[in-house]
């Protein structure tokens, strides 16, 4: 008789091959978890550091929009003016009013207004903003600032006042044109309804207006 041959089942190769692959795959998942344990471990002692820091971040951002509510409310309180005000007064006395609310504001301020004042009022000083020139345009109720005062502002506040910032403010209101062609050559205006907000609720300008730090070189000597 013949011998009895066992013969081994297709497919057992692969079988094999499979299971020393699933094997490698699973010893490579447990090292990988056990790096990424060891990695937390390691960084565990820095964590609460971070929260911390965090935390610490988040407190001095409330406590400094706390202080710029208190600051807002102590300025209003100390010296505020109604539009009904500035309407009662005449060209000097709205541009020393102007004055009196950019010191306010913290600002180093003097009324240069006068005849040959080449289209600044008032200038004030500060570190951070550096210097800001006003032209200051008082109206009768419902009186309009056409655009030949920016032409005006923006041709001196550079050359002949060393500004950083320029602004003209009336207690009316501005034309289409003068409020188009400020924006866009970096002239600001305060209107009727920026003045009431000022002066009224103790928002400071330079806030009010988003001025920019001081930046190295000067804008509108660039500009000239």
């Amino acid at each position: 008789m013949g011998r009895l041959r066992l013969r081994r089942p297709r497919g057992a190769a692969e079988m094999v091959s499979a299971a020393l692959v699933g094997l490698a795959g699973l010893v490579l998942l447990v090292r990988t978890a056990a790096a990424v344990v060891g990695a937390v471990m390691d960084a565990w002692p820095v964590l609460p550091a971070l929260a911390l820091i965090a935390g610490a971040v988040a407190a001095w951002r409330t406590r400094q929009a706390s202080v710029r509510r208190l600051r807002d409310r102590a300025r209003s309180a100390v010296f505020h003016l109604a539009l009904t005000q500035f309407d009662a007064m005449d060209d000097r006395r709205f541009e020393y009013a102007l004055r009196d609310l950019l010191i306010r504001d913290g600002w180093s301020a003097r009324r240069v207004g006068g005849g040959g004042d080449q289209a600044a009022d008032v200038i004030g000083e500060q570190d951070r903003f550096g210097r800001i020139v006003v032209q200051a345009k008082h109206t009768r109720v419902g009186g309009k600032v056409g655009s030949s005062v920016m032409y005006a502002v923006k041709g001196t506040a550079g050359p002949s006042h060393g500004a950083d910032h320029a602004v003209v403010i009336t207690n009316g209101s501005f034309t289409r044109d003068a409020r188009e062609w400020g924006d866009r050559h970096g002239v600001h205006w305060v209107d009727r309804e920026k003045l009431r907000r000022w002066a009224e609720t103790g928002a400071a300008l330079h806030e009010l207006l988003g001025l920019p730090a001081r930046a190295r070189a000067n804008r509108f000597r660039r500009a000239a």
